[in-house]
């Protein structure tokens, strides 16, 4: 009979010295393996003689990743051989055993030099898929699985009645972190993509909003329902306003308008919402919808249907509460007209017709007025007979897009754009170390001040206007370049098909029009010792967000030196109420009856960074002035800067109010790893912002945006704190699911550590007349960089070939010395224009 412990104890010292062997032959051997082998997938490198022991395991074998087969039946066979006592079938059984992981060892062998090489981009690139979104295959196939259940009682989104059970919307649900990582860095198999679904029940007693998480894709079996931290329910009232209920709206309005009909066609000059051709009323609705959790009461402003109907307010306003499910049921609370509140449109009727309240004309419309359009006037002192400077790829792009991955100079990473929130980077490396796992667009809010009670009421926190679904059509040569790459995107929001959103990201490699860096060195006698430059290209990945009135760009950008930048870019019309002569108080008079009204922007990213691995620390860096006596002259005294850190070791401590002064610096290194001149390796965050919190701390609606009280607060990284503001904040500020205050209330150690920074940056806006018709992006840019801070041991751009030098020969003559064609090659696309502008359901 052969002892157990016999068998493990033979078996691993022979296995042992393989491996031993193995290694050997492999340091010998590394140099001279061919690299123009195709690698093998999934193999963890690199792989020392441990490790390779590891792999003697059939469970180290599965953990760690490697692809060659063991026969799991030879192993039960020789359990089955040990018990019968039949030690020549044991010993072949161990020897096949022992030969099939051999094999997999000399695969290894073969194979290593060539993995060592592209392992790290290899995993990249076959990780990316992990966060790429949902495919409109996968769409389709979620909705029919759902309206399958009949459990659910699914019905059409479409349908106009409000009592109904429907999706509402649907997106790629994000796998675990620390599952992600198996596959990013270990090769191990990618996680089941899974969807998240938003689903209103509306058709039963209590309504109610759910979540479910539905899987696997692209064969979907199961439904679980999704929690919010702390199992916070949804308010049925939070849910974002659909075109059904858009619908219903527009009935009540039509209601209303049809009573004081002769009062708006007398006051804007012949224009009416009901039967009206050329001289038509529109609306806006304003947000939160309410003044305290539960409500559903909606301020809407009439304006005048033309174009840039956002600046034509005609000072009707109008209070309606929608919150009952029967729109019959559906009531007036106020009406404001000219600067007087009336509690009935009835009463502001009557009291209009007898005479006895203030009554407003605005100015006949004139249809040659261009004021609102983008029609160009006024004197031009630019040739209008040749185009201006295009963008030129002279020998073809430089960067790699496969599928939402993406490589430039040393860069890669996977994008999505999140239906919900939007523009999404995952995976970010240079040079095949990761800096961020992810980098991502959260919220985005606006708060206004006004004279009016729509413009009192204004507060839009836009992921609940599903921010991520409105990228509409970039235009080439205007919005991106005409060399771009452009990329279609499919968002599943309010509808029962996927919607198409045509050519709604471009990525793109540009110059700055400024070196990257430059210096002529000068002999101080009329000439020079040498001239060194290089030109500034950065990649640019690009997609916006129409949010009704409001464009935003939203840029990430990439530089050959290691730094990333996050950048938003506003535009599009100014929120516009009508002008009282009060209102000069909150903006500026911007035409003849509107006001222009003071608001503040702010943005919020999440920014998890790996800085050379996951465990990270935090510090903040400021200078205190020093004095001295001088070393040199006793009777001076010497004052300067000196640089004092400070360690934060708890998230309260790096939780930075905007009442209080940011550090100089914002630094995030790893304690562990150290470059060649023995700093700890870090990037740094620096802002580009003047943002300001935009409410007082706990003031009701500053409830649901807690995240504004911080410029910048760190946290530990928790699955659970995934996002910090959700689609249902806009119509429940004041009871969120969402609070990031949460996120920081447990106070949690933050040294060593895996750190989420969360990043606030924005502007105020006092609209004046040069932003008429439209907000211009010039000064209306906001973001941060990410910048290297002895992460690396010198630039990293110094691998750029696009360097140039220049020398004076021993004759003087200037010797240029340059690594790229000195020949540019063909200029701009001969393509003409050409622009859709449709996003038609798929």
């Amino acid at each position: 009979m052969v002892r157990d412990s016999e068998v493990r104890i033979s078996w691993g010292r022979e296995f042992q010295s393989l491996g031993a062997a193995l290694e050997k032959a492999l340091l010998i051997n590394r140099e001279n393996i061919t690299h123009s082998m195709t690698p093998v997938r999934n193999i963890p490198l690199p792989l020392t003689a441990p490790s390779l022991w590891k792999l003697g395991s059939t469970e180290g074998m599965r953990r760690e990743g490697c692809n060659c087969l063991v026969r799991a039946g030879s192993v039960q066979q020789s359990r089955v051989a040990h018990r019968a006592g039949n030690r020549s079938t044991l010993r072949e059984h161990i020897t096949g055993h022992m030969a099939t992981r051999c094999c997999c060892l000399l695969v290894l062998l073969v194979t290593l030099g060539t993995c060592d090489g592209l392992h790290g981009r290899d995993l990249a690139h076959h990780g990316a898929s992990m966060f790429a979104d949902l495919t409109p295959r996968e769409m389709h196939d979620v909705r029919d699985y759902l309206h399958g259940q009949p459990e659910l009682g699914l019905t059409a989104s479409q349908d106009k009645t409000l009592k109904k059970n429907s999706i509402l919307l649907m997106e790629l649900h994000l796998p675990r972190k620390h599952e992600a990582l198996r596959a990013l860095d270990r090769g191990q198999a990618k996680p089941t993509r899974q969807a998240r679904v938003i689903v209103q029940f509306a058709n039963q007693a209590e309504p109610n909003i759910t979540e479910y998480i539905v899987s696997p894709l692209p064969v979907p079996t199961s439904y679980t329902r999704k929690t919010f931290k702390g199992d916070k329910p949804i308010k049925f009232e939070s849910r974002p306003i659909t075109l059904a209920e858009y619908s219903h709206i527009i009935d009540i309005l039509e209601k209303i308008t049809a009573k004081a009909h002769n009062l708006l066609f007398e006051s804007t000059g012949g224009f009416s919402f009901n039967n009206c051709t050329n001289r038509c009323l529109t609306f806006t609705d304003i947000a939160p919808r309410g003044l305290e959790s539960g409500e559903r009461r909606t301020w809407i402003m009439l304006q005048k249907f033309v174009e840039g109907y956002f600046i034509h307010p005609v000072g009707f306003e109008v209070l309606v509460n929608h919150k009952d499910l029967d729109p019959e049921r559906w009531t007036v609370e106020k009406v404001w007209y000219n600067s007087q509140y009336f509690d009935t449109v009835e009463e502001l009727v009557e009291r209009y017709e007898k005479g006895t309240l203030k009554k407003v004309k605005l100015p006949d419309h004139d249809d040659e007025d261009l004021y609102s359009t983008y029609i160009p006037r006024g004197h031009s002192n630019m040739r209008t007979d040749i185009h201006g400077p295009k963008l030129v790829e002279p020998q073809g792009p430089r960067y790699h897009i496969d599928g939402n991955f993406v490589e430039y100079a040393g860069w890669s990473f996977a994008f999505r754009v999140r239906s919900s929130a939007g523009l999404q980077i995952f995976d970010l490396r240079f040079n095949g170390e990761r800096i961020a796992y992810e980098v991502s667009l959260q919220e985005a809010i606006a708060f206004y001040s006004g004279d009016t009670p729509a413009a009192m009421q204004t507060k839009y926190i836009d992921a609940g206007w599903a921010m991520g679904t409105v990228d509409y059509e970039l235009a080439p040569g205007i919005d991106c370049p005409e060399i771009a790459t452009f990329r279609d995107l499919h968002h599943y929001y309010d509808t029962d098909k996927p919607v198409l959103f045509k050519n709604a990201l471009c990525v793109f490699e540009m110059t700055t029009g400024m070196p990257l860096r430059r210096h002529f060195d000068s002999n101080f006698q009329g000439g020079y010792n040498f001239y060194g430059g290089l030109e500034n290209h950065v990649l640019v990945v690009r997609t916006t967000s129409t949010v009704y009135n409001y464009d935003y760009i939203w840029d990430f950008l990439f530089y050959q030196n290691g730094v990333m930048e996050s950048r938003v870019s506003a535009t599009g019309y100014i929120h516009a109420t009508f002008f009282t002569p009060n209102g000069l108080q909150y903006g500026s008079k911007v035409y003849n009856y509107v006001l222009g009204n003071l608001h503040t922007h702010l943005i919020h990213y999440k920014v998890d960074l790996d800085i050379a691995g996951r465990e990270n620390s935090f510090e903040s860096m400021n200078l205190k002035y020093v004095n001295f006596t001088n070393p040199w002259s006793h009777k001076y005294s010497i004052v300067q800067s000196k640089l004092v850190k400070t360690q934060h070791q708890k998230e309260r401590s790096a939780a930075f109010r905007f009442d209080k002064k940011f550090p100089r610096y914002v630094h995030f290194y790893n304690p562990n790893e150290k470059n060649k001149w023995g700093h700890q390796r870090g990037y740094r965050i620096q802002y580009n912002s003047h943002a300001n919190s935009v409410l007082p701390r706990g003031w009701r609606e500053e409830n649901g945006i807690s995240w504004s009280r911080y410029q910048l607060a760190v946290t530990r990284h928790k699955d659970s704190e995934s996002t910090s503001s959700s689609i249902y904040t806009q119509n429940d500020p004041w009871e969120p699911v969402v609070s990031f205050e949460d996120f920081i209330r447990n106070n949690e150690n933050i040294t060593n550590q895996d750190l989420v920074a969360w990043v606030t940056v924005g502007f105020l806006h006092v609209p004046h007349s040069e932003d008429i018709p439209n907000t211009a992006t010039p000064g209306n840019s906001v973001g941060f960089f990410l910048r290297p801070f002895n992460f690396f041991d010198e630039d990293p751009s110094l691998a750029s070939r696009s360097t140039v030098i220049v020398r004076p020969d021993t004759e003087g003559k200037p010797k240029v010395q340059r690594w790229t064609p000195e020949v540019i090659g063909h200029c701009v696309t001969d393509k003409p224009f050409f622009y859709n502008g449709t996003y038609p359901g798929v």
